[in-house]
């Protein structure tokens, strides 16, 4: 019984049980439906995954090791940004002065922190017994 989600995938992925390759030649026009359905959704996706990992740092950094609660947190939070963000740029302008809220060139450094916590998730050891499901 298989209790986990599946990946929509193209050819350069393994052939895990979990990723879903498209029909490379449909033979009736429901597979061909299909496999332009899944080829249309995948590229969505990608092109939606690709803006969100170059505007936002977090989004390339590998989640194994978080938990589903974490990853889905973090991902609508950069998808309401995004929007966000979109909102403000679409509008192009404004009705008062925003230089009163931008900071001067003098003010800004380029230093970042690097706090970080060495704590192991407590999902570790759950997560690598997942991968290996994955590979069967």
């Amino acid at each position: 019984m298989y209790n986990l989600a599946y990946y929509l995938t193209d050819g350069i992925y393994p052939k895990w049980s979990t990723f879903i390759q498209s029909i490379s030649l449909p033979q009736d026009p429901i597979a061909e439906l299909f496999a332009k359905v899944q080829e249309a959704t995948r590229k969505d996706v990608e092109r939606a995954f690709g803006v969100l990992q170059a505007r936002f740092a977090i989004v390339k950094n590998l989640a194994l090791s978080w938990d589903n609660e974490k990853i889905w947190h973090i991902m609508r939070g950069c998808i309401i940004l995004h929007n966000m963000i979109l909102e403000n740029e679409r509008d192009g302008y404004t009705q008062y002065d925003t230089s009163e809220f931008e900071e001067r060139e003098a003010s800004r450094s380029s230093r970042v922190g690097m706090s970080y916590s060495t704590d192991m998730p407590t999902n570790l050891g759950n997560m690598l017994g997942i991968r290996n499901h994955f590979r069967r």
